[in-house]
């Protein structure tokens, strides 16, 4: 009857709820609190930034860099996100499951998944499958309202289902991360979707793995869907977090031509304008059959050093990220700094092309009612004629302002900038006045509070993940004395 009720709920009233939940964008407000409340299970140390986070939001907001129900949380992954990717037969679920010492995806030499599965830590023993709206729902995940670069790739197709899906597992390995496994990339149907998936995930990735075959060392076998694959790893900026892994190299145990391979593999990807890429040779023990004992003493050792690099690289994410998300408040603080430079200027370009239509637009309307009322004798008349041209000039004022602001608005390309200067141009803002509050020295020493305070949280980072010897020897040494002997030591005077 549980499961029952379990599977009723994940696919039949949660996504409801996710429905209805997306009338109403979840406020920063809850955001920081479900961050809070996750962060104190992951990383508590990590707890302690969502303040500053809230400052720094506080600042941008008021300023119009973000408005009201956006956040800097919001563009930052809070959790390790680490990507293992490639075609269905190269060993990825394999790996997956040894890594995590447990059998959490189902492995074969055809494609058994056709979705990307998103694999977090759970208290609970048990396996659990979620569907993919779980993901899109939770801002604690990396696939928050990701729903809406589906809809970009295929409007009119917005089952999330159909691409995603959440395990959750109890094992260690995977506590303050998350891993993706990608589908297999052989589904025609769905490539394109699959590949352009596969871009938001690298982008979000602070670890890719990509996994090649080692059953099919020659360089044409790189090609169709796993070409498209390289060529996104070539493209991003930050190369340095892809890690290339030949797979199931045991199969070369007869030949014992590993090097041969590695080779051919490495010419591949020179061909693809990639010179840099390192191959970390792998495989399974456990399925493994290497008749001669020398070859396999000299893979195996060589699968134990490059399982033990990919397994350090793949632990040392919690650290980068850890550091990456405190130094963000930092990054951010300085970045709002130097918009704030820029949006005076434009300001003060704004309030000038203002002044300068008013003063001349005073003059004409002046001219015009000194030269009106002049033809009257009657005061009220008079009265009348400066009145209306008062009111001419005002809605010629407004207008010119809007005019304005919308001319200016459009030429800026930083859309934060841009936001902040239309509301720094409302008309109900006098425009003399725009961008005053920009040059407070409050919002300034605010600002330098946010860096000085990042970098008392790197500190605590570091405190956390180094041990610091101590330097004063006389305690040192206090520290291996009996009760006895410590009585007997008596501070100089």
């Amino acid at each position: 009857m549980l499961p029952l009720v379990n599977i009723s709920f994940y696919w039949y009233i949660m996504p409801r709820i996710i429905k209805k939940s997306e009338k109403r964008k979840m406020t920063p407000q809850e955001r920081y609190k479900k961050l809070k409340e996750h962060l104190l299970e992951e990383n508590p140390v990590l707890v302690d930034v969502i303040d500053e986070y809230k400052e720094l939001d506080k600042i941008a907001q008021k300023i119009g860099f973000l408005d009201k129900n956006q956040t800097y949380t919001e563009f930052i992954s809070w959790w390790p996100l680490i990507s293992i990717l490639g075609t269905f037969s190269a060993g990825k679920s394999s790996f997956i499951n040894e890594f995590l010492g447990k059998k959490v995806q189902d492995t074969g030499n055809q494609a058994v998944d056709d979705k990307f599965t998103v694999i977090c830590y759970s208290k609970k023993d048990e396996i659990t499958t979620l569907p993919g709206v779980a993901l899109d729902a939770d801002p604690r995940f990396p696939f928050y309202n990701i729903s809406k670069e589906i809809e970009k790739i295929d409007p009119d197709d917005k089952n999330i289902n159909k691409y995603l899906q959440l395990k959750v597992v109890h094992s260690d390995r995977i506590k303050g991360k998350v891993l993706i496994d990608s589908p297999g990339f052989d589904a025609d149907y769905q490539r394109d979707a699959v590949l352009k998936i596969t871009k938001h995930i690298i982008d979000l990735s602070d670890l890719v793995l990509i996994f090649f075959d080692a059953r099919h060392p020659e360089p044409g076998a790189m090609r169709d869907t796993l070409n498209h694959l390289v060529e996104i790893a070539r493209e991003h900026t930050d190369s340095d977090k892809v890690l290339y892994v030949l797979n199931q190299i045991d199969t070369c145990a007869k030949e014992d031509n590993l090097e041969e391979i590695i080779g051919a593999w490495q010419r591949a990807l020179a061909q693809k304008g990639i010179v840099s890429g390192r191959f970390y040779a792998i495989y399974n023990e456990s399925l493994a059959n290497i008749e001669n004992p020398e070859v396999e003493a000299r893979l195996k050792q060589r699968k134990d050093e490059d399982m033990s690099r990919i397994v350090e690289k793949m632990e040392k994410v919690t650290i980068d990220r850890a550091y990456r998300i405190v130094k963000n408040v930092e990054t951010k603080s300085k970045e709002i700094r130097e918009y704030i430079g820029q949006l005076k200027e434009l300001l003060n370009k704004y309030k000038i092309t203002v002044g300068i239509a008013d003063v001349l637009m005073l003059l004409m309307f002046g001219a015009g009612a000194y030269y009106f009322s002049s033809m009257f004798e009657n005061d009220v008349v008079k009265y009348g004629i400066w009145g209306f041209a008062l009111a001419l000039f005002l809605f010629a004022h407004f207008r010119v302002r809007k005019i304005t602001s919308q001319f200016m608005a459009k030429k800026i390309e930083n859309p934060y900038i841009q936001r902040a200067f239309i509301k720094q141009t409302k008309w109900f803002r006098p425009y003399l006045l725009a961008g005053l509050s920009l040059n407070s020295k409050r919002l300034a020493q605010r600002l330098d509070d946010l860096v000085e305070r990042s970098k008392n949280l790197i500190r605590k980072l570091n405190d956390q993940f180094i041990e610091y010897k101590k330097e004063n020897p006389v305690e040192e040494k206090k520290e291996t004395l009996t009760k006895e002997e410590k009585a007997e030591v008596v501070p100089q005077s």
